[in-house]
């Protein structure tokens, strides 16, 4: 259990710092140290870092560090993207979301690492619409993998978006918040369709020590 905790722990702190990177490390976490299963741990992922990002945002948010605008314009297509991630979640094997879940983590340090070259890119903002195709491609990942999407929404707030960092990583978590309580609701009815359920005790843990974080 101390190595699960530490995860939390670890997993709280780089949302609150980064607004990414965090919930990426949530299912592995909770299959490979707390023993779960993969549809198990995607669910309990959503509701954790869910948790963990609303009060980050509500922290940024207290500091004006959430852009309004552009929770809108990422949040509300993300939900959708949960929601329908989430629905196909069902047909999907375990075993292939874990797959998935592996090329993501790749996606995701190449991301990372596009975003530091590209810090001085031009001043303009994206259009509108690439953002909410995006927004509603990321909420497609969190409901599918429950990942938080974060390394996405970051890039794509500081080079699309223009956005400064601190205000790009509140924003973000807003809109991880959002995506993942879309992509609980749909997650958690087909978890039990399946005959799965929830240890609410591992959430809420995990969920108190990330927030802590």
């Amino acid at each position: 259990m101390i190595a699960e905790l530490l995860g939390a722990l670890l997993i709280g702190l780089s949302l609150g710092l980064l607004g990414s990177g965090g919930a990426i490390l949530t299912v592995p976490i909770l299959v490979y140290l707390a023993g779960h299963s993969e549809k198990q741990a995607i669910v309990e992922s959503l509701a954790i870092v869910g948790l963990i990002a609303l009060s980050g945002a509500v922290r940024n948010g207290a500091r004006g560090q959430v852009d309004v605008r552009a929770v809108v314009l990422f949040g509300l297509p993300g939900m959708v993207g949960a929601f329908l991630g989430a629905y196909v979640a069902r047909w999907v094997p375990g075993a292939a979301q874990l797959a998935l879940l592996g090329v993501v983590m790749l996606l995701a340090a190449w991301f990372m690492f596009r975003a530091r070259a590209q810090e001085q890119a031009s001043d303009v903002r994206a259009p509108e619409p690439l953002l909410a195709a995006q927004g509603l491609g990321v909420g497609g990942l969190t409901g599918l993998l429950g990942v938080g999407g974060g390394f996405l929404i970051v890039p794509a707030l500081t080079l699309l978006g223009r956005l400064p960092v601190k205000t790009a990583i509140g924003t973000s978590l807003a809109v991880i918040a959002m995506n993942c309580a879309a992509g609980f609701v749909k997650s958690w009815r087909v978890l039990r369709d399946l005959g799965g359920s929830v240890d609410w005790v591992t959430v809420a843990l995990f969920s108190a020590v990330g927030i802590a974080g």
